[in-house]
């Protein structure tokens, strides 16, 4: 890969046609969890590309057939711990909404398997997103014990309209990819083998196409994300406020045990 994204230690890079670049969420053994560094540059790549003259589109998918399974819970762990590291992602976690919106090359994301957390942001935002008939989106802060915020307060209700986004969040409730086309939020879907070929293949279509015209219309259509920042941002205090608590404590010790969480129904709020 050029030096363009040298510097890069959790993220892998391909060019499988012209002036496309793949980005590829990649934790062998670990369903492509992302760790602090993996946090760290999804949120901060997009700048990258904005700048990267050499690039028309990016694609963003997961290495093996998995797209990703959320955050590692080393990271979440440490977040609930360290004030410092919690401060610091938070800025991550926004800068990661900000950036896929703002970045002006067109983003197309090809869901396979599980798509959780910071991955699952990038995801919904792209511009174009495909996803195997059998992927399995769920957004995991509920059941974590946090608020969703994150991407959630931004673009699940304007995709899928709040009745459906506030059972699906509220709930912690796990989507196929194909009820996730149904209910709108997703782009399209596909075969699961077929994932990537099709991602890749809208991909090319957006190359191809007058440069100006696409990214000035992907301006204007995410100006209603933008009008909806307000609501992301308090979501997101809301979010960071819950790893200082008591519930996440317990939320993390139910996932690395591997049992249904016991959490106390008596919260003051």
């Amino acid at each position: 890969m050029d030096d363009h994204y040298s510097h890069y230690k959790a993220l892998k890079f391909a060019r499988p046609r012209p002036r496309l670049l793949e980005i590829i969420l990649s934790k062998p053994g670990r369903l492509n969890a992302l760790d602090a560094d993996g946090h760290a540059e999804l949120a901060h790549v997009w700048r990258d590309v904005d700048r990267d003259p050499a690039t028309s589109v990016a694609l963003l998918r997961g290495e093996g057939g998995v797209f990703s399974a959320g955050g590692d819970l080393d990271m979440i762990d440490a977040m609930a711990s360290d004030w410092t590291r919690r401060t610091r992602v938070w800025k991550e976690a926004s800068d990661l909404v900000y950036n896929v919106i703002n970045c002006s090359k067109p983003i197309v994301a090809a869901i396979e398997g599980p798509c959780v957390g910071a991955g699952l942001a990038a995801a919904l935002l792209a511009d174009i997103s495909v996803a195997g008939r059998n992927a399995r989106i769920i957004d995991g802060h509920t059941r974590l014990g946090v608020a969703a915020g994150d991407h959630s307060a931004i673009v699940w209700p304007l995709l899928c309209g709040m009745a459906k986004a506030k059972y699906y969040l509220l709930l912690c409730e796990a989507l196929s990819g194909a009820e996730a086309e149904r209910i709108g939020l997703i782009s399209l879907v596909a075969d699961d083998d077929k994932v990537v070929e099709v991602a890749l293949g809208a991909a090319e279509r957006l190359r191809d196409m007058p440069p100006a015209a696409v990214r000035w219309t992907k301006h204007a259509l995410n100006n209603w994300l933008r009008q909806a920042g307000p609501s992301f941002d308090a979501s997101l205090a809301m979010e960071f406020m819950g790893f200082s608590g008591p519930e996440v404590q317990e939320g993390l010790a139910a996932l690395r045990e591997k049992r249904r969480a016991k959490f106390d129904p008596t919260d003051p709020f």
